[in-house]
């Protein structure tokens, strides 16, 4: 991971301030505000700023649940009553903002969640940096068989090496004639006095898309859950898998408590349909049921064994 002289300088700024206030804070987050947590080989994830901490969503919840809230005596336990009950919307009100730098590929699929404010670093104004994703050779696969959107086996040795040239050549090849196209350098230099570039809007479709970009992303707590449930599983891209891990911890730092009632109740639990249900209760009184009996497809079938580790059972 690299910063600019000019990130370094504005981090140190704003880890430098001292200000009071009378709202909530978080000292576990406050303690890495700001701190730059890398991710992949060039990116990472900074928190710049945030609103609310697990006392803001107990409140909220007490406000418009009223009586029905006191039978709840912990904070605690309200959490993972609302967490277990999906009451989402106390969760809404903890807000928090972050400074990405990712490649352009793993961007387009991010922006798919559109529940986040989201300012993007414009190649229309600036010139992107010379920098790309390359991935370590343990995550260099080849193409699923069972699975079109995911890997299969880890390419071998020399096969990965070609791949790793490939990409690497291509970027640099691109960037180049970005450079060219731009008459322009990275670093703000003038390729040639006597020549006129190309309009940056225009140069930077030449670009590959494991160039990095940046943006400020914000969301509250709840479409941040949701984000990372589906971004952290393990059926997920590594890619953007090891941006959620990170994400993970900072949630883990901000909502302690909440983040305990979401590991529990959405990551570690399992969503069970009426049929799945009905086919475990009889497994449970061991009673044998066979697919044909159960309703169940033969997928829906491999996937509840799985989820309650009964591979003894998988098709």
């Amino acid at each position: 991971m690299k910063l600019t002289e000019e990130q370094i300088k504005e981090i140190k700024e704003q880890q430098s301030q001292q200000n009071s206030t009378k709202r909530v804070t978080a000292p576990e987050l406050e303690k890495i505000l700001y701190d730059a947590i890398p991710v992949l080989d060039h990116g990472f994830i900074r928190v710049v700023d945030y609103m609310g901490d697990d006392t803001s969503i107990v409140q909220s919840a007490r406000v418009s649940y009223g009586k029905g809230t006191k039978k709840v005596s912990t904070d605690s336990g309200l959490i993972k009553y609302l967490m277990r009950h999906w009451h989402s919307t106390p969760f809404e009100m903890c807000e928090i903002k972050y400074h990405v730098k990712l490649p352009i590929f793993i961007a387009r699929q991010w922006i798919r969640h559109r529940t986040a404010n989201v300012n993007e670093y414009s190649a229309r104004y600036s010139i992107l940096d010379k920098e790309f994703y390359l991935p370590n050779p343990e995550h260099l696969a080849a193409q699923s068989q069972s699975n079109r959107q995911g890997r299969g086996n880890i390419l071998d040795g020399e096969k990965a090496k070609k791949v790793l040239d490939l990409l690497k050549g291509d970027a640099e090849q691109t960037y180049d004639n970005y450079e060219t196209m731009l008459n322009e350098r990275y670093d703000g230099s003038v390729i040639d006095e006597n020549s006129v570039g190309l309009a940056r809007e225009l140069a930077r479709m030449n670009l590959t898309l494991n160039t990095y970009t940046q943006w400020y992303w914000k969301t509250d707590l709840l479409n941040l859950m949701n984000f990372l449930r589906l971004r952290a599983d393990h059926h997920a891209q590594y890619e953007i898998r090891a941006y959620a891990d990170a994400m993970l911890e900072t949630v883990k730092k901000w909502v302690p408590t909440t983040y305990d009632a979401f590991m529990d109740y959405r990551v570690g639990g399992t969503e069970v349909s009426s049929k799945g249900k009905n086919l475990i209760q009889k497994l449970i009184k061991g009673e044998n049921i066979s697919i044909e009996d159960s309703g169940l497809s033969k997928r829906e079938w491999n996937e509840l064994m799985e989820a309650f580790e009964l591979k003894d059972k998988l098709i």
